[in-house]
């Protein structure tokens, strides 16, 4: 059963917004923020010799998920 004191799921959490932001695109709250942070990702992988630009694109996006979920 659900208990309507326990915390929400994380994952789920996220598969929501990542759905929700598939199916309204550029209209969807998380969009613009979640690409901003890939972005910026992108380019500070960039400048790091280490991190390749598309590990850091999806650690930008995916620290912006997460803010966007967690806040």
């Amino acid at each position: 059963m659900n208990d309507p004191h326990e915390e929400p799921d994380l994952v789920d959490d996220m598969r929501e917004e990542v759905m929700g932001m598939a199916k309204e695109g550029m209209h969807h709250p998380s969009t613009k923020a979640v690409l901003i942070g890939a972005a910026v990702g992108a380019v500070a992988a960039g400048v790091l010799p280490v991190i390749t630009w598309p590990i850091g694109l999806l650690a930008g996006a995916g620290f912006m998920l997460y803010k966007r979920v967690r806040p």
